[in-house]
């Protein structure tokens, strides 16, 4: 039987799915910089009555690909009822997401397009490089495609950028159903910051305490609590030799910045984290929901934890990589409480830059939060205050007014185009909440993040982790992980160019099409963004 297949070269932004043909041009090329991860995509579209098994995929080329075959996920919650229009679809189906790694051959299903992910991850000699892909099915070549890959005689500048994307190591424990902090959660926990790390990650939570983030009021989540704390006749002790393990696996993978985890409960900073301790030798919580935060016990708890604790940093040469938090998305309501905690905190943290995500400009103009870090649909208030290294975030709520942000549903250019945005406003930071959160909201119990993708009805699909869990104890990367990865690397090339020609330049080549250019006003086509890579690949020809 003849089997007949189309292919469709197609760059990284182009999502596959099933019931419709890419509505994207085809490519014939692409470039980047020496070091720069590049990544391009075959959709494939097999027109036989039924499914072909075993079908190989070969590549002819100097260059060496990691293949993923891009699997489709299930979403029951791509959106929330009143998104804007910038999605690629909203009702409940199959999205494309996870990158399976190839081994040896991709699924073939008739008449559903399906699509292949090619990473060229390893450093390389400048040049221009053919590559041709086959597919090949007993033996038999049944299509091929053909592109050309050219590598400039540049290297991208170091990633100094501070992003974090909140690190959930007691999900990691859940899920593989390994102790906290035993060796095999050591392992994997370093698994994962790996990959975080290669996809542009600088900056990781670390959680001295555990982190009082989408707990329900009166439930804890599994205790992550790297420091031992003693309490013998009242007199607080602490014990920091996990926090070493911690530090020192961060430096093999290249974490520069630690974020230690709140101080305070979320959303009031009412409360105090879960504390776990060894009280006259018995190991019981000391403080949690049940804690007032402006409570004396709790206060002094804090200084003597501080005072331990900043002695620590300076011996080890950690305390101008660490930031500290208050409470996470404070609103008005919570504002004397939270004022009342900041003073606490950077007077017993001196020198520390104390951030929190939130978004009422009194906080920052009272002094509580020196570095603030507002939702980006509302930024604009903060950037006009010239705060030096301005930070921003996105989460669950970024979907109306065409931010970026990186749901299953919406355009992979929404994801990427955030690069060129924190260069545009000069950022010096940037947050996401859900790196691995497999839990349902207020965590009241796990879910499978392979059939489960918006915990539990709470968040649309993609809100709440980008990376899924492999047998092996190491993630499985998800086509939005790399996409974040070429935003950050936009981000550089920008910076790379700036080192040629200047700031003021690089803003002017960014008008030229877009005067505007703003967090809600952009150019949504990737024709766009590829010709502006192209001018800045110009000057290094």
């Amino acid at each position: 039987m003849e089997h007949q297949l189309k292919l469709r070269v197609l760059s990284s932004l182009v999502k596959v799915f099933a019931d419709e043909a890419p509505q994207e041009a085809d490519i014939s090329r692409i470039a980047g910089f020496r070091d720069e991860a590049l990544s391009f995509q075959i959709g494939y579209y097999l027109e036989t009555p039924h499914r072909l098994y075993n079908c190989e995929v070969r590549v002819e080329s100097e260059l060496s690909f990691q293949l993923y075959s891009v699997e489709l996920m299930k979403s029951d919650m791509p959106t929330y009822a009143d998104h804007d229009d910038y999605f690629l679809r909203t009702a409940p189906g199959l999205y494309p997401d996870l990158l399976r790694p190839y081994s040896d051959s991709v699924p073939m299903p008739a008449h559903q397009w399906r699509s292949v992910w090619f990473e060229l991850s390893e450093p390389r000699a400048a040049g221009t490089y053919p590559v041709t892909v086959s597919f090949v099915y007993g033996g038999e070549v049944l299509q091929k495609a053909e592109l050309e890959v050219e590598i400039l005689a540049a290297d991208l500048p170091q990633h100094d950028f501070i992003y974090t994307n909140w690190f959930h190591s007691d999900c990691l424990s859940t899920w593989y159903d390994v102790p906290v902090f035993s060796e095999r959660h050591w392992e994997i926990v370093e698994n994962f910051a790996k990959t975080a790390v290669e996809h542009g990650q600088t900056m990781l939570l670390t959680p001295l305490f555990t982190p009082p983030l989408d707990t329900a009021i009166g439930t804890e989540r599994p205790t992550v609590q790297l420091v031992d704390v003693t309490v013998t006749s009242g007199v607080y002790t602490f014990g920091f030799e996990k926090l070493e393990r911690w530090i020192a696996m961060c430096d093999r993978v290249g974490v520069r910045w630690f974020e230690l985890s709140h101080f305070f409960s979320q959303w009031g900073a009412l409360n105090a984290p879960k504390v776990m301790a060894t009280v006259d030798g018995v190991y019981q919580r000391i403080f949690g929901w049940e804690t007032d935060s402006l409570g004396e016990e709790y206060s002094a708890f804090l200084r003597a934890f501080a005072a331990a604790f900043t002695a620590f940093a300076s011996a080890h040469g950690i305390a101008e990589r660490c930031y500290v938090h208050v409470s996470d998305e404070p609103d008005s309501e919570s504002f004397a409480v939270y004022a009342a905690h900041s003073a606490l905190i950077r007077e017993i943290f001196p020198g520390y830059k104390l951030i929190d995500a939130l978004s009422e400009p009194e906080f920052y103009d009272s002094g509580a939060v020196p570095n603030p870090i507002p939702a980006i649909d509302h930024i604009e208030p903060f950037y006009e205050r010239n705060i030096e290294g301005l930070w921003g975030y996105y989460c669950c709520g970024q979907y109306r007014n065409h931010e970026p942000n990186r749901f299953f549903a919406m355009p992979s250019l929404r994801n990427r185009i955030l690069g060129v945005l924190l260069y545009r406003y000069n950022m010096g930071g940037f947050l996401q909440w859900g790196y691995n959160f497999w839990y349902s909201h207020h965590s009241l119990h796990s879910v499978d993040p392979f059939t489960v993708t918006d915990a539990d009805f709470a968040f649309p699909s993609g809100d709440a982790f980008v990376v899924y869990p492999g047998a092996d104890g190491a993630p499985i990367c998800s086509l939005r992980l790399k996409v974040l990865r070429e935003c950050f690397n936009d981000l550089r090339a920008l910076k790379l160019l700036e080192s040629r020609i200047g700031r003021e330049a690089v803003l002017a080549l960014l008008e030229e099409d877009c005067p505007k250019l703003t967090f809600n006003d952009y150019p949504q086509t990737e024709t766009w963004l590829f010709a502006l890579r192209e001018k800045i690949h110009a000057y290094f020809r």
